[in-house]
Parts: C-alpha cells; structure tokens; sequence
C-alpha cells in the first residue's frame, strides 16, 4: 500500500508539473471588454446620401483581449441575419488562439431586433457598415489594440457589409475614426447589389469565401463583381469550396442542408443604385422592396466540416501574413 500510495504521489506531481508547464489554453481570452458603440439607424437612402439625420442608436461590440502584451492586432466579426452565432464564437477562439483579439459587434440587441432573416426590411443593409466604421472609432482610441493591425471579417448580411465597407465612398462619407482596415474577408456576402463608384475600394487586399452550393447568396454574383473589381486592379480573391452550402461555416449546423422556409433571398434580384442613393430593381426599374417578385424564399443551410477545416486553415494563413505575425 505504500508503495502504491507513493506512486500516486509522484503520478500526481508530474500531471500538476505538465498542467503548468503548458499554461493556460491559448483561445482563452486575457480580457473581455463590453464597450458601447455610438452609432445611427438610417434607411439605405440616407447612407447613400451621407444623411446623418437618423435615429441615434446604441449598439454593442465584444472586445476578447487575446493573451500578449502591448497593443495587439484585432479581427472585427459582424454577424449575418441570424444575430451573432456559433461560427462567430469560433472565429472568436481560433484568433485568439494565435495571439489575435477580437471584437465581435452586435448590430441587433441596441436596435430591439433577434434576427432580420424572414424580414430583411426591418433593417437598412447599410446600417452595419457604419456600425462598423463606429467600432473602429473605439478600437482607434484602445490602449491595447495597435490601430494599424485591425482586419474586418463578416458573414451574409455582415459579409456584405465587410466586402462594401471597403468601398473608398463609404470611407469618406462615414469612416471619421482615422483607421483603415488591413484586410477584408467576406464569407458568403450578398452581391446582388451594384452601387455607384463601388470598383473603387481601399487599396487593402479582399478575400472572399463561400461555397458553390449556396442558394442563399449565391457566389456567382460574387464572382461577377471580383472579376469587376480585378479589372479596376483591386487585390481581390475568390475562394470556393465545391460542396459548401450558406453557414457552412456554423459548427453547430446540420450537415445535412436544412431548408430555411421563411428566409428572404435576393438571390434572383439585380439591384443597382440610380440614381445616387436610390437602389432600383433593375428588371422593373421601380425602387428596390423585399416585396419584389425577384425575393424568394426557402434558402438552405448547411454545414461543411471539410470546408471549414479549410477555411480555418486559408484564413489564419492570410491574417497572419497580412498583419505580420510570425
């Protein structure tokens, strides 16, 4: 017995020496911050104008300080229709876990909404671009962000608004905070819309991610603009994962593609802006409503363990380049 009774000493001793030798889980945040963030709640057509008149609002951003010390670089997610999700709480982890903080921003509790899914008219799509020019106005000012590393990712609805808050009109009209982004990185954006001047984006590179099965948002209205956007000379790219349907990236989705019957699509719509600051449907040529015969219903989500496994992998590659990291 006391043989075995020293051995379990020791045993105990040399699982507590290893437990501290590794240290704490590297996807453990250091810190996390909730900061308000100042912001308004306009129709398209105000932002479009760069008409403050709006109603002012109070949005919400998660800041996770990653373990390190000094300012850190920083990946700002915006969330899609749904709200902020599983796949944003991955990101989350897998940046932190790199030495990366994040802020994931919440463009939907301060505005009383849960979701715009079934009704995306409840919100202008705009509205989170500057809610996330108003997020870099808190990260400019942060001790502990380095204000030169910042990257910008979003998904669906907030993938739309990461591709176009690149767009170097909307910078001037919003953007006050004197920061730009590093990067942009879409996955699976909504592309169906056209607006004046929108070949001209921040020399930053773009890269954009979705999956050939998406009948949510098509990649092929995405590839469209890239290929408008390659031909101004912008650093842009196009990843594509074969089997991929919307969400792939949601952890928790069924790998199965679930049919989402009250989900509005415009997947079937052309909207361009004309003139400035109104977006017309071009088929009718009457103003843009997501009561136009061209939105449809009963998008599918699914989710991709393989293609997310390689988007993992293809994202950190390409942030920790473009910041720099070893």
């Amino acid at each position: 017995m006391r043989g075995t009774t020293g051995l379990c000493v020791i045993l105990l001793a040399i699982a507590s020496a290893a437990v501290a030798t590794a240290g704490p889980a590297p996807e453990i945040a250091a810190r996390t911050e909730l900061h308000a963030i100042q912001t308004l709640t306009l129709s398209d057509a105000q932002f479009l104008k760069g008409d403050s008149e709006a109603k002012v609002t109070t949005v919400s951003g998660q800041l996770r300080i990653a373990q390190g010390n000094g300012r850190l670089p920083v990946v700002v997610l915006m969330h899609g229709s749904g709200g902020i999700g599983p796949n944003v709480e991955m990101w989350t982890k897998e940046f932190n876990a790199i030495g990366i903080s994040t802020f994931a921003i919440d463009g939907f509790t301060g505005r009383g909404l849960t979701q715009t899914s079934s009704n995306q008219a409840l919100l202008g799509r705009l509205n989170f671009v500057l809610d996330i020019y108003r997020g870099l106005d808190v990260l400019a000012k942060h001790p502990r962000v380095d204000p030169q590393r910042i990257v910008l990712m979003g998904f669906s609805r907030g993938g739309q608004a990461a591709l176009y808050a690149s767009l170097k009109r909307f910078h001037q009209l919003w953007n006050k905070s004197g920061v730009e982004f590093a990067a942009y990185v879409p996955f699976y954006p909504d592309c169906a819309t056209t607006f004046i001047g929108d070949t001209e984006t921040a020399d930053k590179p773009i890269r954009v991610f979705g999956g050939a099965a998406d009948d949510y948002n098509p990649l092929a209205l995405c590839k469209a603009f890239v290929a408008r956007l390659k031909a101004a000379g912008r650093d842009v790219e196009v990843t594509e994962y074969p089997n991929a349907h919307h969400g792939f990236d949601n952890p928790l989705g069924s790998t199965t593609p679930i049919l989402s019957p009250q989900s509005q699509s415009v997947r079937n719509c052309k909207i361009v802006e004309e003139p400035l600051g109104l977006l017309i449907n071009a088929t009718t040529k009457e103003p843009f409503t997501y009561k136009d015969g061209c939105v449809q219903l009963g998008p599918h989500l699914a989710h991709d363990p393989e293609a997310t496994a390689q988007a993992k992998q293809a994202v950190l590659r390409f942030v920790r380049d473009v910041l720099k990291l070893n």
